[in-house]
């Protein structure tokens, strides 16, 4: 009987990435759009922060406006599980175009607001929406274009959420007073900006894969891993606090330190992002391994969250924000990648990644709430707010570590 030729279908899905080459690399260019439109918005939201708490929603507390933020980025996670295995099954356009056109109406119908819960259903959960049914798509998308270059890949497409949250805060901030443009217009104006932008990856963007039709939401041969559990957990731990700084670094700056236009300050949080971003996938990728140089960046930023309550100057917060802003960056980055790795089947990548960003939602959403309601317990300090931040890291990085030993053991020059 003659043996049976596997069908095209089958040889896609067992050929390696190519590992670069002209679309490999153009779907680097095209995941750097998508961070700057799904992360450079979220990490842009502390200009908001200041803006609604002291003008448009003046009444409001911090910790119910950071709500708006908190579940703009909560869904970019959340709607992981779902995305991704719909990515898998073949549905990536249909997935990522709807994500898109959602990020583009939820800042049209913010532009329309004029109270809380607009702006709520507006620019938290639509926004929030889109951006999930954006991110996780093209993050396994572009993932499965690589295998031994793939952390400087993924970090090169990671540094658009630096410029993102470098670009639309300044927009913002110069467009946003009410002798220029004002509130409506500006946002009309990022709308504008993220459709322009949007435009080569609703063209270009494809999968490599053919789909994966069959097979669960949830793959739960993952729950018998321990490195698996031990990242996810660390993932959970390290989003849960990270946020505090990006929201209420501006109004720490007001109240705390005396700054008059704290807007500054996240723009140069995320200005140090850019190198944050790139520069740690270039040494994973070609000396350390990730894990082995997350673990002491999740203790680096756990401790210098802590020493975050030291600062008493407009000088020390300045340095504290930059060197802040390239070891959040880099967590930010690097997390994600390595959740791209966390699969022994690269047909499953999209619903591993969905199933620990979903998780991690919850983090996300919680952790700048929960941050806002300890400073109103503080009767407005931070203190308080800074030591659940720094606590939380800390965990994330002793997870981190958990992870590292039980994939590769105690081994000290295991690059892993």
């Amino acid at each position: 009987m003659p043996e049976s030729k596997p069908d095209l279908q089958t040889i896609l899905s067992q050929s390696p990435p190519p590992d670069g080459g002209i679309k490999a690399w153009t779907h680097v260019a095209l995941l750097h759009i998508v961070f700057f439109n799904t992360w450079g918005v979220s990490n842009s939201f502390g200009v908001f922060q200041q803006f609604y708490v002291s003008d448009l929603l003046a009444g409001q507390s911090p910790s119910s406006i950071s709500w708006i933020g908190s579940v703009q980025t909560a869904c970019l996670f959340a709607l992981g599980v779902f995305s991704g295995r719909a990515t898998d099954a073949g549905y990536f356009r249909y997935v990522f175009f709807t994500g898109v056109f959602l990020q583009v109406f939820g800042l049209m119908m913010a532009s329309l607001a004029q109270n809380y819960w607009q702006l709520f259903l507006a620019q938290g959960l639509c926004l929030g929406v889109g951006n999930g049914l954006s991110f996780i798509p093209a993050l396994s998308t572009t993932s499965t274009y690589f295998r031994k270059n793939r952390a400087v890949a993924i970090s090169i497409g990671a540094a658009g959420a630096a410029l993102g949250g470098l670009i639309y805060p300044v927009l913002v901030q110069q467009l946003l007073p009410a002798n220029k443009l004002g509130f409506g217009w500006t946002m009309r104006v990022m709308a504008f900006l993220m459709l322009a932008t949007y435009v080569p990856c609703l063209i270009w963007y494809a999968p490599r894969l053919p789909p994966r039709k069959t097979g669960p939401l949830i793959d739960t041969t993952a729950f018998h891993e321990a490195p698996f559990l031990f990242f996810a957990a660390s993932f959970f731990f390290n989003f849960w606090g990270v946020y505090t700084a990006f929201f209420y670094i501006s109004s720490f700056a007001r109240d705390q330190i005396g700054i008059a236009n704290p807007s500054n300050l996240v723009i140069i949080l995320n200005g140090a992002g850019v190198i944050g971003r790139l520069l740690p996938g270039i040494v994973a990728d070609r000396f350390t391994g990730l894990f082995n140089l997350l673990v002491p960046l999740c203790f680096a930023g756990s401790l210098l969250t802590y020493l975050w309550s030291q600062v008493h100057s407009p000088a020390g917060l300045y340095v504290f924000v930059v060197i802040n802003g390239l070891v959040a960056h880099a967590m930010q980055s690097m997390y994600p990648t390595v959740a791209t790795t966390m699969t022994p089947d690269i047909n499953k990548t999209g619903t591993r990644a969905g199933m620990i960003t979903s998780a991690v939602s919850i983090a996300v959403l919680t952790g700048p709430a929960i941050s806002g309601a300890l400073i109103q317990q503080d009767h407005g300090g931070y203190l308080y707010a800074q030591m659940f931040a720094g606590t939380s890291i800390c965990l994330s990085a002793f997870c981190m570590l958990g992870a590292r030993v039980s994939k590769a053991g105690w081994k000290l020059v295991v690059k892993v």
